[in-house]
């Protein structure tokens, strides 16, 4: 392989970091879940519900992570220049078909979301779900994989810091059950008539 053929090469497809030499296909997938509930109807003669009066309803819809299914290729590194093999001494063209399928394999076991750059769109936050690689006798020394790819829909929470419970106007209301340990009941003020009185009254 020539070195100006290797500089004017064209490739546009990315998968994380990973720039395949050839995309064979390229398949994109987006669903809407549409959640339903069976509901009856009632009929005009009876007034009561039958099948014939079943139907259902949809009170919510929200969409499917995207799913990308890819075809791609290696080809097998090699020497920089045609008229000389440079492979030797560590001039080589590109990563050898093993060592491009452990690089798949090292970003799928990361588990870090990336994106993917194809010819129709642009993915964030994706990951491999299969990485299929199959070698027969046509594809010994390329790396053809089939690499699935799906997105991470992901959330983002916040702390959200309260006011203290003495700086409530209801305080004892909305602060949470605490255990204060036991309490000893409080006196209750009587006054010396009530209490000679309760002693005649036996009250």
């Amino acid at each position: 392989m020539d070195v100006l053929s290797v500089l004017l090469q064209q490739r546009t497809r990315k998968i994380g970091l990973i720039i395949p030499d050839v995309v064979i296909t390229e398949k994109h997938s987006d669903t809407l879940e549409i959640t339903e509930h069976p509901v009856e109807v009632p009929t005009a003669k009876s007034g009561g519900a039958s099948a014939e009066g079943a139907g259902f309803i949809a009170d919510h819809a929200f969409r499917r992570p995207s799913e990308l299914t890819m075809e791609i290729g290696f080809s097998g590194g090699g020497s920089v220049l045609d008229l000389a093999n440079t492979t030797g001494i560590g001039l080589a063209v590109g990563k050898s078909p093993r060592e491009m399928y452990q690089q798949l394999l090292d970003l799928q076991r990361t588990r870090k979301p990336f994106d993917v750059v194809t010819g129709k769109r642009i993915y964030t936050n994706m990951l491999i779900r299969v990485l299929d690689v199959t070698t027969d006798r046509t594809s010994e020394n390329v790396l053809m994989a089939t690499v699935t790819l799906r997105e991470i829909i992901t959330s983002q929470t916040q702390t959200i810091t309260s006011a203290a419970k003495t700086d409530m106007t209801q305080g004892v209301n909305t602060s949470a059950v605490q255990n204060t340990g036991v309490k000893t009941p409080k006196a209750v003020n009587q006054s010396m008539l009530s209490k000679i009185s309760s002693l005649f009254t036996g009250a």
